[in-house]
């Protein structure tokens, strides 16, 4: 499927992998609707954009996935410019209060971690869904970008909630793919496992000990690595769904099995560090 001319809505991207599909989308002269909180990084994400490639469309909101009237009034209002919306990449979430174990957490860390990653993962489809058109339209592609995190228990310390919330879309994309049944809706799982992005330095409080000792010894995947996965997926003719990807570090031979060797082995394997 020729993504050329195709409304591509991201949440989350403002940076990281959500900015890196944007990136490698607008390169296939996708219309790039980004949303984010970051006014500043969505500004000069959008001017990027433009100046690379002549001729992008980029329209840009500040909305936080949490609120789901602010998003039903953002999708709404892009509508009005673009019709409706063919593609939408579901990439907002976060990690916080690692390494504190569940009891040990802050509330408020909770309510912001299942208000992203549950909350505004739903909120962004039903708008889609609705305002947005695609099911009116009957047809288009919801790619979640979940996590391998979501399939097996992380092996460190102040997971549970994040654990737990993408489990939880796994469920959702699995049981949506369903309910959609007589539509052309794709409803696909893109499931990275360690990338090197702001979200693991988040992840630890920005603590760069505990950020260097998690990437010890093995190269993480890049934002990059993450955004080609999700073009192939999307370019697959409309009969093909691929339902499901795991993209992870060749390092990463499960979630709970790094090989620590691995940058020794190799010329070239940097390492990563804060």
């Amino acid at each position: 499927m020729s993504l050329h001319g195709q409304n591509v809505l991201i949440t989350g991207a403002s940076m990281g992998i959500g900015a890196a599909i944007a990136r490698r989308l607008a390169a296939e002269s996708a219309t790039l609707i980004l949303f984010a909180r970051s006014g500043d990084k969505l500004k000069a994400l959008a001017d990027e954009l433009k100046s690379a490639r002549d001729g992008v469309k980029v329209f840009t909101t500040i909305v936080d996935v949490q609120d789901h009237q602010a998003l039903s009034t953002a999708v709404s209002k892009v509508v009005k410019e673009v019709d409706h919306i063919d593609l939408l990449i579901n990439n907002a979430g976060l990690a916080i209060g690692a390494p504190n174990a569940f009891p040990d957490l802050k509330i408020q860390d909770i309510i912001t971690m299942t208000g992203t990653n549950i909350n505004g993962f739903m909120f962004a489809t039903y708008a889609v869904l609705n305002e947005g058109k695609m099911k009116e339209r009957g047809k288009g592609t919801i790619l979640n970008v979940t996590s391998t995190t979501g399939l097996e228990v992380p092996p460190f310390p102040g997971e549970a909630v994040y654990h737990a919330s993408k489990a939880c879309q796994e469920a959702f994309t699995n049981v949506l793919r369903t309910e959609l049944v007589g539509t052309d809706i794709r409803v696909l799982a893109l499931r990275p496992g360690v990338v090197a992005t702001n979200f693991h330095e988040q992840r630890v409080g920005y603590d760069k000990c505990s950020y260097d000792e998690f990437m010890e010894g093995f190269e993480p995947l890049v934002a990059e690595d993450v955004a080609d996965a999700a073009a192939f997926m999307l370019n697959q003719k409309d009969r093909v769904s691929v339902k499901a990807l795991d993209v992870v570090p060749t390092a990463q031979r499960s979630l709970q099995v790094f090989d620590r060797e691995w940058n020794g082995r190799g010329e070239g394997r940097a390492r990563e560090t804060m």
